[in-house]
């Protein structure tokens, strides 16, 4: 065989999915990139060595189809766990005649590790044959890009399975995707919420200064417990790990329960009138001001409505 291990990864328009770098890090740097804008994308990939085929990703029976004799020589086939890596992964686990297997955690050469019941369950599989694999969302972190990759370009020929049509791409919207895999998250913390007002309506003003700005909505575990958002909102070792681009933290303190699960953002923003807290120490933008004031302050020029909640000065805890 020529390779052990190969990741591939599924573009549109030159636009990498969420954990394709994590996917080329577990397949050890080699990559098959395929779609519209296939090399734009591979110009961009943390691997050594990427094989490139410009194709419309569009019916994913036939590009499955197409691909299949391009990794055919690898013992095992990895997938980010996108919508698109997600909707390939079985029809091309069919075309290679591998077992699935989906949601993994890590992917060792002898054995591969799944998450199960809301990742409270780890499942070891011993791999005795080739497989596929889809490689859940933040298992790892991707690896430090050390050079441009190897581009090999390929053509591959353009094959037809109707079992399935892609219509339309509709964006994901911020307040409802996976946690996990939100790229920009404002999240709210106890210094959020003055003394004596409501912590409910302190994250429905923070929900709707997100919403705008387009992004998603994480708490600490305080404001979770309260009840003040839902527990699938909480960020942590407890809660769900995130890795996105711009996390932006209100009237967060940085306790190492909630730092945990930060991944590594590309940017971190604080908001605290704690200068030496921890979540100002490792933030790329410390603004040292009173959370509630500055969402108040957000909401009014984002044309918000704020309805009963107004901000005091309050540290966070």
């Amino acid at each position: 065989m020529s390779q052990h291990k190969i990741a591939a990864i599924v573009v549109r328009d030159g636009t990498l999915p969420l954990g394709a770098d994590e996917a080329v890090a577990e397949a050890g740097g080699t990559a098959l990139v395929v779609g519209s804008g296939a090399r734009a994308a591979a110009e961009g990939l943390s691997a050594d060595r990427v094989v490139i085929a410009e194709s419309s990703p569009a019916e994913m029976g036939g590009l499955a189809a197409s691909i299949a004799p391009e990794l055919d020589d690898h013992r095992i086939v990895v997938l980010p766990a996108s919508p698109d890596g997600r909707d390939l992964a079985p029809r091309l686990a069919v075309e290679l005649d591998r077992p699935l297997l989906a949601w993994a955690t890590r992917c060792g050469d002898d054995e591969v590790e799944l998450a199960r019941l809301d990742d409270r369950v780890a499942l070891r599989v011993a791999v005795d044959r080739p497989v596929v694999v889809t490689l859940a969302p933040n298992a790892r972190s991707a690896e430090a890009r050390r050079q441009r990759p190897r581009i090999e370009p390929r053509v591959v020929p353009e094959r037809v399975r109707h079992d399935a049509r892609l219509v339309e791409t509709l964006p994901p919207d911020p307040s409802t995707m996976d946690l996990g895999e939100a790229p920009r998250i404002f999240a709210g913390g106890a210094g959020l919420v003055p003394p004596g007002e409501s912590g409910t309506e302190a994250m429905r003003l923070l929900g709707e200064v997100a919403r705008v700005l387009g992004a998603s909505v994480g708490a600490t575990r305080v404001v979770t417990d309260a009840g003040w958002l839902d527990y699938s909102r909480q960020i942590g070792t407890t809660g769900v790990v995130v890795d996105p681009r711009l996390y932006v933290a209100f009237g967060i303190s940085g306790a190492t329960q909630h730092t945990g699960g930060l991944g590594d953002p590309d940017c971190v923003v604080s908001i605290n009138t704690d200068p030496s807290c921890p979540m100002t120490a490792m933030a790329d933008l410390g603004i040292v001001a009173d959370a509630p004031e500055v969402l108040r302050e957000l909401a009014r020029r984002l044309g918000v409505a704020e309805q009963s909640f107004a901000g005091g000065r309050h540290r966070a805890g």
